[in-house]
C-alpha cells in the first residue's frame, strides 16, 4: 500500500489482501474530508472487522432503490457511493437510451443531513446532478426539497430518460437512500437494476468533474423544473378531485403533520386545489428536522403513540380527520375521533378498502357501459389485504397482485397501459396509496387530499369514515388484518430462520399447521415454489434476494413472513378473509390473534434467536 497524504497506509496493512485494497480506495478516491477521516481513524484504532463491514460489501438495490446508513464506506450511503452509482447509472442509461443526451434526467431529495459524515440530501442530488452534468447530460435539478412522487411526475411530464430522488423515506434519521425511476415514471426493476449494479461496478474510479458540485449551478444544461411541476402537478389533481363544489363548502376541519420532513407546503396547496381550506398545520413537526426531534421514529405507519402532537392539536381544534405524511410524503396515516372511543388510526389496508370503494363509486358515476368494467384494474402487493380482491369479484372489474414494494406495482400499471387497460387504484399496506394515474408511484399528497374528499362527501351524508369502512365489510366481507415486525440485525440469523422453515420436519418439508389449524398451501417466492399451483411453480417472480413465504390455512387466513427491502426487519402478516354476511368480529379477530402467536413464537423463535420485539 503507498502512502497517501499524512497516513502511511504501509505503516497500518490489515494483512488482508482485499481490505487494503479497499482503504486504499477509499483513501484515494473521496474527497470529503469528514468520510476519508472516519476511514483513517478507524484503520488507525485497527478496527478491523468494522473496516470489513463498512469496506467490502455494496449496497444493492432493494424495493426502494439503495438504502442504508450515511457514513464512510463502500456499503454505505456518501458522497463517493452516491458518485458511482450515478456514474454506473449515466452508463447505462447513455447505452440503453440513443436520445439520453437530448432527453436528460430529473434529481430530487428531502431535507436528510448528517453532520458527523458532511452528508446531506441536497448535497449527494447536487453531485449526483454534477456527475450527469459533466457528461453533457441534461438535468432536471429541483431548487428545494421535494415529496418523492414528484420526481417520477416530473419524468413522465418532461419526458424525461429517467429520475433519481435522494431520500430514506421514513427510515431511521441515520440512514439515506437513493430511488431511481425509469422513463415510464416506474421505480426501476429487474432485470434493469441488476444491469445498472454490473455498469456501478464498471465504474467505480471517480471522473475527475464528478466531484464538482458547482456545475449544479453553473452549468447550461442544468435547469430547475420546480415551479412548472408544482403548477401541474396541482392541476393534474382535478382527475382525482370529484366533489369540488362540495368541498368548498365543507365544515370538516383537517390536521395535517409533515413528520419534520418535505410535506406542509405540498398538502396546503393540494388542499386549496381541491377547493379546500388548507389544514391546520401540527406546528412543532411543519418544518424540516433531519433529527425528527419530536417523534420515537418519522414512520406515521406505528400507529397512535407517534401521532400525538396531531391528536392532541386536532382534540384543541375540534378537527375531526388527522392526516400524516411521512418525510418524503409518498405514503399517508389517517386517523379518525370517534365518540364513543377516543381515536380511530386506520392500518393501511382499511384505508385502501376505503379509498378502492370510494375510487369505484366515482369511476362507475362516469362509466355506464359494461364494457369499460372490463379494461379497469386495481393492484395491490401480494401481502396486503385481498379487500380489492373480493371488490373486483362482486363488481366485475379486474384485480391483481404484485411482489411486494411499489416497483413491481409501477411495473404492472406500464404492462397493462400498453395493452390499453386504465389502473385506478394500487396499494400496499404500509400505508402506500396510488388513486388514479397521474403518478405510478404511490402518493401521500394526493391521498391525502383525496381522504379529505371523501371525509367531506360521507359526513356531508352523515357517516364516518368508520361507519363507511363498515358498510364496506358488510358488502364485501370482513378482512380482519394484523401486520408487524421483529428486528434483526444479524443476516445469518435471518438466513437459519427461513432454512429452518424449509426443512422444518425433514428435508424441504415446510409447517403443516399454526394456531392449531391445517395448512393447506405454501408458497416460497424466495425459492419459486408454490404448493396450490398444478406444476408446483410461483406465478409471481422469485426473488431470490430476499426472503418471503406464505402459508394459507385451512380456515381461511393467510399468513406471511418476509425481510424488508429497506430495514433491518422480518415481518409479517395475516389476515381473514370472510365472506359477504360473516359478521362474529371477535371470535375472527381471536382466531387471527391465535394464528399470529403461533406464527411468531413457533416458526420464528424471537427469544432463542435474540430478535427485538416491535417496541412501539
Amino acid at each position: 500500500m503507498e502512502n497517501n497524504g499524512d497516513l502511511d497506509l504501509n505503516c497500518h496493512a490489515t494483512g488482508d489482501v482485499r481490505l487494503d485494497k479497499a482503504i486504499y480506495q477509499w483513501i484515494t478516491w473521496d474527497k470529503n474530508p469528514r468520510t476519508r477521516a472516519q476511514i483513517e481513524a478507524l484503520l488507525l484504532d485497527g478496527q478491523v472487522e468494522e473496516l470489513r463491514r463498512r469496506l467490502c460489501s455494496r449496497m444493492a438495490f432493494g424495493t426502494a432503490g439503495l438504502r442504508a446508513a450515511m457514513g464512510a464506506g463502500f456499503a454505505l450511503i456518501n458522497d463517493l457511493t452516491i458518485i458511482q452509482s450515478t456514474q454506473g447509472i449515466y452508463k447505462y442509461l447513455a447505452r440503453f437510451f440513443p436520445d439520453f443526451g437530448s432527453r436528460g434526467i430529473v434529481v430530487g431529495y428531502d431535507t436528510r443531513a448528517q453532520e458527523a459524515s458532511g452528508c446531506n440530501s441536497e448535497r449527494l442530488a447536487r453531485l449526483t446532478a454534477a456527475v450527469m452534468l459533466c457528461k453533457d447530460i441534461p438535468v432536471f435539478l429541483f431548487s428545494t426539497y421535494v415529496p418523492t412522487p414528484f420526481v417520477p411526475y416530473a419524468v413522465k411530464r418532461l419526458g424525461a430518460a429517467a429520475g433519481v430522488m435522494v431520500t430514506a423515506s421514513h427510515n431511521p434519521k441515520e440512514d439515506n437512500g437513493y430511488k431511481v425511476y425509469w422513463d415510464n415514471g416506474a421505480q426501476i426493476s429487474s432485470p434493469n437494476d441488476k444491469e445498472i449494479l454490473k455498469c456501478i461496478e464498471e465504474s467505480l474510479e471517480p471522473w475527475s468533474e464528478s466531484w464538482n458540485e458547482s456545475l449544479a449551478d453553473s452549468s447550461p444544461l442544468r435547469s430547475d423544473p420546480l415551479r412548472e411541476i408544482s403548477k401541474k402537478y396541482m392541476e393534474d389533481l382535478s382527475s382525482v378531485c370529484f366533489h369540488r363544489e362540495l368541498n368548498t363548502k365543507s365544515p370538516l376541519k383537517f390536521v395535517h403533520s409533515s413528520f419534520h420532513g418535505v410535506g406542509h407546503d405540498y398538502v396546503q396547496q393540494a388542499f386549496r386545489a381541491f377547493g379546500f381550506p388548507p389544514p391546520i398545520p401540527v406546528p412543532e413537526q411543519k418544518d424540516p428536522d433531519p433529527n425528527f426531534s419530536t417523534v420515537s421514529c418519522p414512520n406515521p405507519e406505528e400507529g397512535e403513540s407517534v401521532l400525538e402532537l396531531s391528536l392532541r392539536l386536532a382534540e384543541r381544534e375540534n378537527a375531526k380527520i388527522v392526516m400524516a405524511t411521512d418525510p418524503d410524503a409518498d405514503r399517508l396515516a389517517v386517523a379518525e375521533q370517534s365518540d364513543r372511543c377516543g381515536w380511530k388510526v386506520f392500518t393501511g389496508n382499511e384505508l385502501a378498502a376505503l379509498l378502492g370503494w370510494w375510487m369505484l363509486f366515482n369511476w362507475k358515476e362516469t362509466h355506464s357501459d359494461p364494457a369499460d368494467m372490463e379494461r379497469m384494474y386495481m393492484l395491490a402487493t401480494t401481502v396486503s389485504s385481498k379487500i380489492l380482491k373480493a371488490f373486483a369479484r362482486i363488481e366485475g372489474f379486474h384485480f391483481e397482485e404484485t411482489l411486494p414494494g411499489f416497483k413491481w406495482i409501477g411495473k404492472k400499471i406500464h404492462e397493462l397501459a400498453k395493452t390499453g387497460n386504465e389502473v385506478i387504484f394500487a396499494f400496499e399496506e404500509s400505508i402506500g396509496f396510488l388513486c388514479g394515474s397521474m403518478v405510478p408511484d404511490k402518493d401521500g399528497v394526493s391521498a391525502a387530499v383525496v381522504v379529505a374528499e371523501m371525509a367531506s362527501y360521507l359526513y356531508n351524508k352523515n357517516l364516518t369514515l368508520h361507519q363507511q369502512l363498515e358498510n364496506i365489510y358488510e358488502t364485501y366481507g370482513y378482512h380482519i388484518s394484523t401486520t408487524s415486525y421483529v428486528i434483526c440485525h444479524d443476516p445469518p440469523t435471518v438466513k437459519r430462520i427461513f432454512t429452518r422453515l424449509r426443512n422444518f420436519e425433514g428435508e424441504n418439508t415446510y409447517p403443516k399447521s399454526s394456531g392449531g389449524h391445517s395448512i393447506v398451501d405454501v408458497r416460497d417466492v424466495t425459492t419459486g415454489y408454490d404448493s396450490s399451483q398444478p406444476d408446483k411453480l410461483c406465478v409471481l417472480p422469485v426473488t431470490k434476494s430476499s426472503q418471503m413465504i406464505t402459508f394459507t390455512l385451512q380456515n381461511g387466513i393467510v399468513a406471511t413472513l418476509r425481510t424488508s427491502g429497506t430495514e433491518p426487519k422480518i415481518k409479517f402478516y395475516t389476515e381473514f378473509c370472510a365472506p359477504p354476511g360473516k359478521s362474529d368480529i371477535s371470535s375472527l379477530e381471536e382466531e387471527l390473534k391465535k394464528v399470529q402467536d403461533t406464527l411468531v413464537e413457533e416458526f420464528l423463535e424471537p427469544d432463542k434467536n435474540n430478535l427485538i420485539r416491535r417496541s412501539i
